[in-house]
């Protein structure tokens, strides 16, 4: 790989994907190029600071309007501080999670918000990833994983199965209405068979 690439990898709670962009950021190293592994809510000083008041506390403690601001702030500092400059000096950058996210968290299940997340998106970011992988799998396995971590970061695990369903079918629509730059993978597997399919995309 040679041109500088921006892929993401999105999906429920305890779905893995945090797992599959280390591993196909270290598989992309392997092959000799420069890639930037980060994540959102964060990826630089300010946006992290943002992860911690929108992955913590109690799960009403925010509006989904206020959601959206808070998530929009944190993905342009992420963007001017982190994204960009790594595209800009030629390297790739992994993120697990990106607007996507916002478009099924806030934007299709937490009210009919996704208008507003689009016309925020375009106005402050502006950017879409070159590739996202979906990756799809059972909400109650995924949830049982999400909360057994105990990160202390389970805000969203908080809304329960019922919301894990939701966002299954948010990422599942959004990922056939964008065939053109998402690949949906499935999750119900091992961690080294759905990294092998991953990494064929390299």
């Amino acid at each position: 790989m040679t041109r500088p690439r921006f892929i993401t990898f999105e999906g429920i709670d305890g779905s893995g994907k945090s797992t599959q962009a280390r591993r196909f950021a270290d598989h992309l190293r392997a092959q000799g190029t420069d890639v930037v592994l980060t994540r959102e809510p964060g990826g630089s000083p300010g946006a992290e600071e943002i992860r911690k008041l929108v992955l913590t506390g109690d799960p009403e403690r925010w509006s989904a309007e206020t959601e959206i601001l808070l998530f929009t702030a944190a993905r342009r500092d992420h963007l001017e501080k982190t994204i960009e400059p790594a595209l800009a000096a030629g390297g790739c950058v992994v993120s697990d999670r990106f607007a996507d996210s916002t478009r099924v968290y806030q934007g299709a299940t937490r009210g009919d918000l996704r208008a507003m997340v689009d016309q925020l998106h375009a106005l402050m970011i502006g950017r879409e990833p070159d590739l996202t992988f979906i990756i799809d799998m059972d909400p109650a396995t995924a949830l049982e994983r999400g909360l057994a971590r105990k990160s202390g970061e389970d805000r969203f695990e908080d809304f329960g199965l019922a919301f894990q369903e939701t966002l299954r079918h948010g990422f599942l629509a959004l990922a056939h209405a964008n065939p053109q730059r998402c690949v949906l993978i499935d999750g119900n597997r091992t961690v080294d068979q759905i990294a092998s399919e991953i990494a064929a995309y390299a």
